[in-house]
């Protein structure tokens, strides 16, 4: 008997202990600085928060690759849920949110508080050697790990013609107009992905599918005039760029080829007709993951005029000419909210998500923007589910790129 009683003390002591550590653990993870508590309309609550969801231990990570973001998935679309389900409003809008680190982006020390604040969703690496943009990588990563966030997504400008300006110390790559057939595209396409799968990179907002007419920021860039070419060229870019899990990313839409000017500077129109937009209907035919939208405004077309707006501010372009018309269920990207083309309007990267954009690149405010982005929420159902539908996205392509060691 008192060998019996010995052992159940023995026991007791263990149970107490267990659960001195469960409790240890929990509070760990509640110690996470949420910004607000989701409401209860169908919206998970704190208790269902990112602080208490360890993402390097969901059993669905690699699981998927982008191959999967078009099929007809339940399990995929489970898995996007339980994510989804589990953030509250200001974390699913961060991540809708780019910004740049690297020689003309913000510094390593902004963007690692960001990503502490949950205030980010990816990250677009300027110009840098490939060292340091590992190094990038590996600490934006660590931040992620550290403060329970989804992993980010790492992009770059990797087109052939300004690859080895935007990576510096490779080996010299052609330039793209440079490229006369398919087997040059693909291989060009797989020597590009090669190097940002080294790097850690998994977007590449590539390729360029406008005409090369505009020489002001186009020429070379491009895989000529001639839409039969451009679209054999920069499909079959983007058809190796995937298929290497890389997401590719036709831009300007609705073409920036066709216009004078450089966006960069001012805005610039397109007069009249929309001539390279069956390069991208082709583009959205063959499954390009993500669509870039470019500064663009259009006039003297009696559907698609944007009264002023850049395409990426206009409703009449994201929404009723790319998404509805185009059929196009991938990734909307705006082009860099930093472009004067753009900076002249107030609010410009509101606009942009409330115009359909998924993706806002490099806005000014990333807090302010979250904060607008969840006040109109808040006063629009319509446009509430439309962020939803945007972060969705977002972390649909995400679990195609995600892998843990």
């Amino acid at each position: 008997m008192v060998k019996l009683n010995y052992f159940l003390i023995i026991g007791i002591i263990i149970l107490l202990m267990s659960c001195t550590e469960k409790n240890t653990i929990r509070l760990k993870n509640d110690s996470t600085d949420l910004s607000s508590t989701i409401d209860p309309e169908g919206e998970s609550n704190s208790s269902k928060s990112m602080a208490e969801k360890d993402f390097n231990k969901l059993s669905f990570l690699g699981k998927y690759t982008l191959a999967d973001f078009f099929k007809n998935n339940p399990e995929l679309d489970r898995s996007v849920d339980e994510i989804f389900n589990s953030m509250n409003d200001e974390e699913k809008i961060s991540q809708m949110i780019v910004q740049a680190a690297g020689k003309y982006g913000k510094s390593e020390t902004e963007i690692l508080d960001l990503i502490k604040k949950k205030r980010i969703g990816g990250v677009l690496l300027l110009k840098g050697s490939k060292s340091e943009f590992k190094s990038y990588i590996n600490a934006f990563n660590k931040e992620s790990q550290n403060s329970n966030s989804l992993p980010l997504i790492f992009s770059a400008d990797a087109e052939p013609s300004l690859v080895n300006s935007k990576i510096t110390g490779l080996k010299k790559i052609n330039a793209t107009n440079t490229i006369k057939n398919i087997e040059e595209s693909s291989a060009t396409a797989n020597e590009i992905s090669s190097i940002l799968k080294d790097i850690g990179i998994n977007q590449n907002f590539a390729p360029v599918c406008d005409f090369s007419k505009n020489k002001e920021i186009i020429g070379n860039r491009s895989f000529g005039n001639n839409t039969d070419e451009l679209i054999k060229l920069s499909g079959e870019f983007i058809k190796k760029t995937q298929e290497n899990n890389i997401i590719a990313t036709a831009k300007h839409f609705p073409g920036h080829g066709n216009v004078t000017g450089d966006s960069h500077k001012e805005l610039v129109y397109i007069k009249g007709e929309l001539k390279e937009l069956d390069v991208f209907k082709e583009m959205v035919k063959i499954g390009v993951l993500s669509i870039m939208v470019g500064h663009i405004a259009i006039e003297n077309n009696e559907k698609y005029n944007t009264d002023g707006l850049p395409s990426t501010l206009s409703r009449k372009i994201v929404t009723d000419l790319l998404r509805n018309d185009l059929g196009f269920e991938g990734l909307v990207i705006t082009d860099a909210m930093n472009m004067e083309a753009v900076t002249q309007f107030q609010s410009p990267s509101l606009k942009a998500i409330e115009a359909g954009c998924d993706i806002v690149l490099m806005p000014s405010d990333e807090a302010k923007l979250i904060n607008s982005v969840k006040e109109k929420m808040d006063k629009d159902q319509e446009f509430r589910e439309q962020v939803y539908e945007s972060v969705k996205r977002v972390l649909r392509v995400k679990l195609g790129i995600i892998r843990y060691s």
